[in-house]
């Protein structure tokens, strides 16, 4: 057998990440940034205000508070003439003068010569003269001209995900598109005398086709873009029909039910001349016969998977789902994997790592995280697809480790996470 991580060498090898392409920034979220966006103008584009208030002069009102009495020995209020109104998006210049005030709202524009706003608490709110309590230093309450980028400086970098702040943040300045690493696409087809789709009623010896569904889910969720072809007539000139068809259009093909007994000799039989095509057995479980090649003009990698839809999942997940993240720009494709202890005994198969179904949970009171297997960890119900949908990660287990005693500490990777 060859190992699990020589076969992932062999497959990550055939990654080819699609060229990059511009995009609307609305279409770009969860896609690798290609490239450095610089911007033209800064953010905040003018001195604004940063809150509802009073736009002044600090030195105006420096002395507010200050105990000073008049004549009379009466404290007196320092008190300016309020000269206008500035709305958000107000398009008409104020100047200010010595000892005048403008009542701003928020995201105003600032009056020429105003260098800070009053907070409403720190005044009498008056309309036609102000009467202001606490003093302001020059710059409190106002976002400056380019205080959060200024022209020349990267907007968002070459490599980072694009996710809702980034969206936001090339709106800000002004960018509309961006260039991005595409998702990959994808092609994922079922073969097999014994599948229907699920709009209609299996016969006797019939099942549904489960496989392009749930291979289908697993790449869209790993980022690619997918077109579940479905189920294709074993018939080798229609099979190989349909997978050159597929060849042209997608980056990555899946077969599934296309290894073990009578399937293997067929497949290969269609797709014979179309390229390098290998079926071999990798010291996993479950899912250990599998098939890799490059087909086509393009030497598209090109998968062929069991009919178990567990077994055909979990080589997606080893194998598939890393060469994706790859061809995205993922400087790390493979899953966050963490130390967790055993709440139960683990069995696993000799010479094979194991890929068990397994909850991830962490004790409140420690931190620490515990896992507890799904079904029946030696693998005799590795068909079962209902201890697959309560996963949430899979318990990695080494070749040598057959017995896994409650307590031990064991490698698991996470899956998606629940809500």
């Amino acid at each position: 057998m060859r190992s699990v991580e020589d076969q992932q060498i062999k497959v990550t090898a055939a990654a080819v990440a699609p060229r990059p392409v511009r995009v609307a920034i609305s279409e770009a979220q969860g896609l690798l940034c290609a490239e450095d966006v610089v911007t033209e103008r800064p953010l905040p584009g003018f001195d604004q205000a940063a809150i509802d208030g009073y736009a002044v002069r600090s030195v105006d009102v420096a002395s507010a508070g200050a105990d000073i009495r008049d004549e009379d020995g009466e404290l007196v209020d320092l008190t300016l003439p309020v000269v206008g109104e500035v709305l958000a998006g107000s398009r008409q210049p104020i100047r200010l003068q010595p000892r005048q005030t403008v009542r701003v709202a928020t995201g105003a524009p600032l009056p020429t010569l105003a260098d800070a706003v009053l907070p409403l608490d720190f005044t009498d709110g008056g309309r036609g003269r102000l009467k202001v309590y606490e003093p302001v230093r020059s710059g409190d309450y106002v976002r400056r001209a380019g205080d959060d980028v200024q022209p020349g400086d990267v907007a968002v970098h070459a490599g980072t995900i694009i996710g809702p702040a980034q969206v936001g943040l090339l709106a800000a300045v002004g960018q509309d598109k961006v260039l991005i690493h595409p998702r990959p696409r994808l092609s994922v087809i079922s073969i097999g005398e014994e599948l229907v789709d699920i709009d209609r009623a299996p016969g006797p010896g019939q099942v549904y086709d489960v496989n392009s569904y749930a291979l289908a889910a697993a790449a869209r969720d790993a980022g690619a873009d997918v077109n579940r072809v479905g189920i294709v007539d074993a018939d080798p000139r229609r099979l190989r029909d349909v997978v050159e068809g597929q060849l042209v259009r997608a980056e990555v093909v899946v077969i599934a039910g296309a290894v073990g007994g009578w399937a293997s000799d067929q497949v290969c039989e269609a797709l014979e001349g179309l390229g390098e095509l290998e079926i071999t057995r990798v010291a996993m479980h479950p899912g250990s016969v599998q098939g890799f090649g490059r087909l086509g003009r393009d030497e598209v990698p090109t998968f062929l998977l069991p009919s178990n839809p567990v077994g055909a999942l979990v080589v997606f997940e080893v194998m598939v789902r890393p060469l994706i993240r790859i061809a995205l720009g993922r400087r790390q494709p493979m899953r966050r994997i963490v130390r967790a202890r055993t709440i139960t005994p683990i069995q696993s198969m000799a010479g094979r790592k194991g890929y068990l179904r397994a909850q991830l949970m962490r004790d409140e009171a420690t931190g620490e995280y515990l896992v507890q297997p799904l079904g029946n960890s030696a693998g005799a119900s590795s068909h079962l697809l209902a201890a697959m949908s309560e996963a949430n990660s899979l318990i990695v287990v080494e070749p040598d480790d057959t017995e896994i005693r409650t307590g031990d500490k064991v490698r698991v990777a996470f899956l998606a996470q629940r809500g």
